[in-house]
Parts: structure tokens; C-alpha cells; sequence
């Protein structure tokens, strides 16, 4: 089972899925980034989560690429090491800053682009 806290900071919206996410629980994390495609930043902390395939990846991928569309930026916080290694693999971590800890990924999220090096 898949739990999902969405929290409003004052500077972004948290996303934090808890469980698995695969083939039998992405649709409800696509639907939680599709209610917040609209926000300015998304921060996406899967350190709860301890296995995402390939449904789970495309889920998040579409996620990020809808919130963009919208104008907003999104950073992950990854603190599991296999989904680390996973999100590197595939290129994830070029097209989006993936950080170990919320608190990271908040700061690269809030930075202004041109800190962004």
C-alpha cells in the first residue's frame, strides 16, 4: 500500500510518498502530482519509499514534466541508495537536481538559477 503526505511549506509543496511505487500503486502518486502540476516548486522526497520500477519512474518523469509545462521547478530528495543508483542510471538526476536530504533539496530548489552550477 502506498500512502501519500502532501504538505504546503511556505516556499514550495512537499510530496512524500510512503511505500512502494510500482505497476499497483503509481496511479495514485500520478494523481498527486497532477493535483499539484500547478505549484512553483515541488519538492519530491521519496526517502519512504524502498522500490520503485519502471511504472514508478515514468510516473515521476511525468509528474516533473507537467509541473515544468506549468512554469514550476521540481527537485528530489533520495536518501535510499538503491533508488539513488536507479535515478542516476537512467540520466533522472541530469534532467531534475536529486539531493540526499529534504533540507538540500529545499536549498537547490529555492537558489536562484544562476547559483545553479
Amino acid at each position: 500500500m502506498l500512502e501519500i503526505d502532501v504538505l504546503h511549506e511556505a516556499d514550495y509543496v512537499l510530496c512524500r510518498p510512503k511505500g512502494e511505487l510500482d505497476a499497483y500503486t503509481v496511479a495514485a502518486f500520478r494523481e498527486s502530482l497532477a493535483e499539484h502540476a500547478t505549484a512553483t516548486r515541488l519538492l519530491i522526497d521519496l526517502s519512504e519509499v524502498p522500490f520503485m520500477d519502471s511504472a514508478g519512474l515514468g510516473a515521476l518523469i511525468g509528474g516533473i514534466r507537467r509541473t515544468r509545462e506549468g512554469g514550476g521547478e521540481v527537485s528530489v530528495a533520495c536518501s535510499r541508495p538503491t533508488l539513488t543508483r536507479l535515478l542516476h542510471t537512467t540520466g533522472f538526476d541530469r534532467i531534475v537536481t536529486v539531493a540526499e536530504t529534504v533540507d538540500d533539496a529545499a536549498a537547490a530548489l529555492l537558489a536562484p538559477p544562476d547559483e545553479l552550477t
